[in-house]
């Protein structure tokens, strides 16, 4: 009988919640076609014309060290990589299956070396899993919701041994968890309504499944998606009946929760936004839909003054490249993160209403204030009194902005204001942050 230990979960998710922000990395065969990775289901693609990309996977640009440092100079402080994705195509060198980058052109362990570049940066180190297999004979083809061959009745799943695949499916995580190390968070992806058989964490043998993780790597953080994948509720742990297969964490995709992500008593749960920079995860040649350094900066606040965190994703291209995009926005992102990474780490809700200005985080006394707009004369700060201050500095420079005292503050006797100088444009456009030192019991 699976019993669910409070305390031991809270140290397991405390690094993910000190981290707030991740890089995934979603990397295959489907970089060739350039038509995102859903490609094969979106056009049904047989497999004979998706096989020849098997056969023409070769990333001459590959540097796993490359990428890990430009996660790391984002500001990331985990990566999560694509072991094996949808189409079935391994990352990895494993032994149950010759679909697998090892025996591309390539000739490479991708996730090893993975696996040592975001160590050597000092990352937490993260891999996907899909439950999903487009390649594997015995996985349901024809009626599936997604297969490829969904609506071929050449498919048909006469002979089809589900349990077959099950075995697969399992020993290849087994070799994940078994052969590369310490791995820090596992992400499976993903549970969902089939015609004919609900594919849900019972339908995978999920208690057996997360059983033989937790055995192989006992601090590793799993997803909520063996029991849901954004329908039908949050899991197990949000009833606050964990069954054995419950999630660490909550993870909303290409959506930031509107007052993050509370269980059904009220409580703050883990949960953690995946978002794509353009609209596809794979690499995709003709989407040139790049969300601006500026919103993903302000997005990554948003996920942080609500609970969450942010997990922001690259496609590199067949080459092995980042798009030059992604690594414009990076590069923005880590320079901001640079001077304000303090209210990002470690930081969640503020306890106070949504300022008109931004937001605020918090970490204990010290309240961060994000200001996206100019304001005319003094900064009004909402829900604070000046008895609650002990000193406010620009973060980004340390510079003093003190209790502002003019007359022209005189008729709003409950509003504290703070003076940020005699220029009326914030030094930073995208985000200016106001360090508050709240005292001791004040709010």
């Amino acid at each position: 009988m699976y019993r669910f230990d409070r305390a031991d979960y809270e140290r397991r998710v405390a690094w993910f919640r000190e981290a707030r922000l991740g890089m995934f990395l979603h990397w295959g065969l489907y970089a060739i076609p350039a038509r995102g990775e859903w490609v094969r289901s979106n056009e049904e693609m047989p497999e004979e014309a998706y096989l020849p990309y098997f056969d023409e996977f070769d990333p001459v640009d590959f540097d796993p060290r490359r990428w890990a440092r430009m996660a790391k100079a984002a500001g990331m402080r985990y990566m999560v990589l694509t072991a094996k994705h949808h189409d079935g195509f391994c990352l990895f060198d494993s032994r149950l299956t010759d679909f697998k980058s090892t025996n591309t052109p390539c000739h490479r362990d991708i996730v090893a070396e993975y696996v040592a570049a975001a160590r050597e940066e000092g990352l937490g180190v993260g891999l996907y899993y899909s439950l999903l297999d487009w390649h594997h004979p015995d996985y349901p083809h024809f009626g599936d919701r997604h297969h490829p061959l969904r609506h071929d009745p050449a498919a048909a799943n006469g002979g089809r041994n589900f349990d077959r695949y099950l075995d697969y499916l399992h020993g290849q995580v087994r070799e994940l968890c078994t052969n590369y190390g310490k791995i820090d968070l596992m992400w499976f992806d993903f549970s969902y309504d089939n015609p004919d058989r609900p594919m849900r964490a019972e339908t995978w043998r999920g208690e057996e499944l997360v059983t033989m993780v937790r055995r192989l790597q006992p601090d590793i953080l799993i997803d909520n998606r063996l029991e849901v994948s954004g329908e039908g509720g949050f899991g197990s742990l949000w009833t606050g009946e964990p069954g054995p297969c419950h999630g660490d964490f909550v993870c909303p995709e290409q959506l930031i929760p509107p007052e993050g992500v509370r269980d059904r008593a009220g409580r703050d749960m883990v949960w953690e936004a995946c978002v794509t920079m353009n609209n596809h995860w794979g690499y995709c040649r003709e989407d040139s839909f790049y969300k601006p350094a500026s919103m993903v900066i302000r997005k990554l606040v948003e996920c942080v003054s609500k609970g969450g965190n942010l997990l922001l994703n690259v496609g590199p291209d067949a080459r092995g490249n980042f798009p030059p995009q992604a690594e414009e926005i990076l590069r923005a992102l880590g320079a901001w993160i640079a001077k304000n990474g303090d209210s990002v780490y470690g930081c969640g809700k503020a306890g106070l209403p949504k300022p008109e200005f931004g937001r605020y985080t918090r970490k204990g006394d010290r309240l961060f204030c994000h200001i996206y707009e100019n304001s005319v004369g003094p900064l009004p700060l909402p829900g604070l009194r000046a008895e609650d201050i002990a000193g406010m500095r620009l973060l980004a420079t340390g510079a003093e902005a003190p209790i502002a005292r003019s007359w022209v503050c005189s008729n709003y006797p409950d509003t504290v204001f703070a003076d940020l100088g005699q220029d009326p444009v914030l030094p930073d456009p995208v985000d200016t942050v106001l360090e508050i030192k709240l005292r001791r019991n004040s709010i």
